[in-house]
């Protein structure tokens, strides 16, 4: 099970080291505002929601590629189903938070309401590191029930799982790091409005996988 997870874990790996050499993962909505752009700004608002498009659909990829190994391993016999920590439910309302923050942030940008924008920001910035810190929780609750990653594949998929969904919201972090950084530099909202939309179109991403793997985990 361990050499399966090894696998799977490079394969992905692999996969995010191809798109960084095919420039994918780039985030040309980071450099918004920070240099002259000579292209026009709808080519260069197309150009950054097309290369968000084209990584999420590469992320899809990699989930429904473990959510397929995780209903295959399912039917062995050695698949005892985990019990879910408690707080999970508690965590899904703090992502949901962060993405309904992040979601008023992008519209008060648009009425170049700076302050608004900031404190948008720093309320998302907030919610999702709870919602990191209640992860990490919810593993020491399982470690506490003596589920450990070589327990059983039920909780390795868990541990998997749960794990590839937190390192891409700390990727979402580290662009909403720089974007409240530019803020708080005295960047005006419509210089950031392009970067706070993806961000958006992120979060809700990661929030609506959440949901997705939450009901997974429930189900099984």
């Amino acid at each position: 099970m361990i050499a399966v997870l090894i696998f799977m874990t490079a394969a992905v790996a692999i996969s995010y080291w191809w798109l960084w050499n095919q420039k994918v993962m780039e985030q040309p909505w980071l450099t918004e505002g920070a240099a002259v752009d000579t292209r026009e700004p709808g080519i260069v608002r197309k150009s950054a929601k097309s290369g968000l498009l084209v990584f999420l659909a590469v992320v899809s990829s990699i989930f429904s590629l473990f959510i397929s190994a995780y209903f295959m391993r399912m039917s062995l016999n050695d698949w005892l189903p985990v019990e879910e920590p408690t707080l999970l439910w508690g965590n899904t309302v703090v992502l949901l938070l962060g993405s309904i923050a992040i979601h008023w942030t992008a519209r008060v940008a648009k009425n170049d309401a700076i302050t608004s924008v900031r404190n948008g920001l720093l309320a998302t910035g907030l919610f999702t590191s709870l919602f990191l810190i209640g992860q990490l929780l919810a593993w020491q609750e399982l470690v506490e029930q003596g589920q450990y990653l070589q327990s059983n594949p039920a909780a390795a998929f868990f541990y998997l799982i749960t794990g590839l969904h937190g390192v891409h919201l700390i990727g979402g972090m580290w662009v909403w790091l720089k974007t409240t950084l530019r803020v708080m530099a005295g960047q005006n909202a419509q210089q950031t409005i392009l970067s706070v939309e993806l961000c958006r179109n992120y979060w809700h991403y990661l929030l609506v996988v959440w949901l997705g793997l939450f009901a997974l985990f429930l189900s099984t």
